[in-house]
């Protein structure tokens, strides 16, 4: 089990991403514009620099619904590695069986 505190501090992160999404994507599209004169761009990159840093994308972690474990983390289900595989084996994932051959 992660602690609680990791746990909240990422869904505290995933709120401002979705909050600032659009302002982030607006100057991101005004940053790479070629077009526009320099001045400007340099102005929108020191708009997105004063924005948290917690809004951006990339500090999102992926954890388990379940437990917080923050590594091996399937996507599709959301589910460590670990839980999937209990869960799997107890047939509580619709679809899912065990491999053999």
């Amino acid at each position: 089990m992660a602690k609680l505190s990791s746990i909240n501090k990422n869904n505290n992160r995933a709120k401002m991403i979705k909050k600032q999404a659009a302002k982030r994507a607006r100057l991101k599209a005004v940053i790479m514009n070629k077009d526009l004169p320099i001045d400007e761009r340099l102005a929108a990159q020191m708009q997105i620099s004063a924005l948290p840093r917690n809004g951006a994308a990339n500090r999102y972690r992926n954890r388990c619904e379940l437990t917080g474990r923050a590594r091996g983390t399937y996507r599709k289900f959301k589910l460590s590695r670990i839980k999937l595989r209990e869960l799997g084996s107890f047939g509580r994932i619709p679809g899912l069986t065990k491999a053999s051959w």
